[in-house]
């Protein structure tokens, strides 16, 4: 699959990133369920009808492609997130300037986006090997 349209399918999921942020979707609700599992579904779709030649690896590059972008999304709405309770750290830390506080967070918030992005494809990356298995399988009977 072009590279192109990896990341455009990353960026299918990116808009919940802001919008859950921003504070326009809340989960729990039906909206922010089509944010979540829309795009995964729609990745393992593309991948599956384009036969790829190995499903899980092309998914698994959405899934990092997508890692980055809610890095990147996290990152740009920080200040709204925060503005009106930023984190603070605790214990001996607590005496840590604000400054360098507000970095140890972000930086652990980009590892955790990185993270979660991954492990999306990931997921999703093993339940389009298995289906691609499956359908494999079903056109050989054929």
């Amino acid at each position: 699959m072009p590279l192109l349209a990896i990341i455009a399918l990353a960026l299918l999921a990116a808009p919940r990133v802001i919008l859950h942020d921003l504070g326009i979707i809340q989960e729990g609700t039906a909206i922010n369920a089509l944010f979540v599992f829309l795009p995964p579904l729609v990745w393992l779709v593309v991948a599956l009808t384009a036969r790829v030649p190995n499903v899980f690896l092309t998914i698994f590059a959405i899934g990092i492609c997508y890692a980055v972008f809610l890095a990147v999304g996290h990152q740009l709405t920080w200040g709204v997130v925060v503005a009106d309770d930023p984190p603070r750290l605790g214990g001996n830390l607590a005496t840590l300037d604000p400054t360098i506080q507000t970095a140890i967070f972000r930086a652990f918030a980009v590892v955790s986006s990185l993270v979660t992005g991954a492990a999306v494809g990931a997921i999703t990356g093993a339940v389009g090997w298995c289906l691609n298995l499956v359908i494999s399988r079903a056109r050989q009977k054929r």
